[in-house]
């Protein structure tokens, strides 16, 4: 069978699963299959496929076909302009979490300690590490051994020198830091019903799901923050589309000073940030 055969064999069958970009999915995994970059996959197109790439991606499809994410079936997703490494065992980092990522940037100054709390894959630790001043040392925590695995992996793979602590959120955690940067789980009881059905069957349940109200993650954290950062120090939070002022209250009541909601480019609410006031009042 050649390569065009086979990718004409997946386009139609997540065609017929009834699965919205068939044509980019069965491309992205016919690649990811046989390890091909882009010119390696037009030159496999009219050539036989190996029997290892074939089988691969038959079985890539036909997981594709049931509404698992590319991501996890690939092992690969894209955060900032580099790959990491995901499983079942993490949420898939989104490009609205690059929003989060920003805002830290553009606050971070040499030497600076950071923690990232609900750390997951580690991309945003790692991202931050990479690409802010000289001298950052970073901790990321997260209640999943599992999940601290694959962070940990990441790091290594990427060159990012972090320390990595399993923890009930700040339980065990140290300080005081310059910046502390979170995607918590913020999904509702009444949005974990309505999620799509490749976020609510395959990401992890206990990385989405922040309470009743989305708001449990966000009343510990800007509660216990303070006792972990430095003076003038920085708490940013990514926040839900409907949880701005809901989370910028909670930042006021536990005393954090120059407040702010930031958007993402589609105009809905993204981050929250806050400061920890400079004569250390909580």
């Amino acid at each position: 069978m050649t390569g065009r055969e086979l990718l004409l064999f997946g386009r139609e069958a997540l065609k017929c699963a009834g699965l919205p970009d068939w044509e980019g999915d069965a491309a992205l995994l016919f690649r990811a299959a046989g390890q091909m970059d882009l010119s390696g996959y037009l030159l496999q197109l009219p050539e036989a496929i190996s029997p290892e790439t074939e089988a691969r991606f038959r079985e890539w499809i036909g997981r594709r076909a049931k509404r698992e994410p590319v991501q996890y079936i690939t092992g690969e997703a894209w955060f900032y302009g580099r790959s990491f490494r995901v499983t079942p065992e993490v949420l898939i980092p989104r490009y609205d979490t690059e929003i989060l990522a920003e805002e830290a940037l553009s606050a971070l100054k040499p030497g600076m300690k950071l923690l990232d709390l609900c750390c997951g894959s580690g991309c945003i630790l790692i991202t931050l590490l990479l690409e802010g001043p000289e001298g950052l040392s970073g901790t990321g925590s997260d209640l999943s051994e599992k999940a601290l695995a694959v962070a940990e992996e990441n790091a290594s793979r990427l060159g990012a020198r972090a320390s990595w602590v399993q923890a009930d959120l700040f339980c065990g955690i140290g300080g005081p830091f310059d910046c502390i940067v979170t995607n918590p789980p913020y999904i509702s009881g009444a949005e974990m019903q309505a999620l799509d059905r490749e976020v609510r069957d395959f990401e992890p349940e206990t990385a989405l799901y922040g309470g009743t109200d989305g708001l449990s993650f966000y009343r510990r954290i800007t509660r216990e923050a303070p006792a972990h950062l430095a003076e003038g120090g920085m708490l940013l939070a990514e926040i839900g589309a409907e949880q701005g002022e809901a989370v910028r209250e909670l930042f006021a009541e536990n005393g954090f000073s120059g407040i702010r909601v930031i958007r993402d480019l589609a105009g809905r609410d993204r981050v929250v940030t806050g400061i920890r006031p400079q004569d250390g009042r909580i």
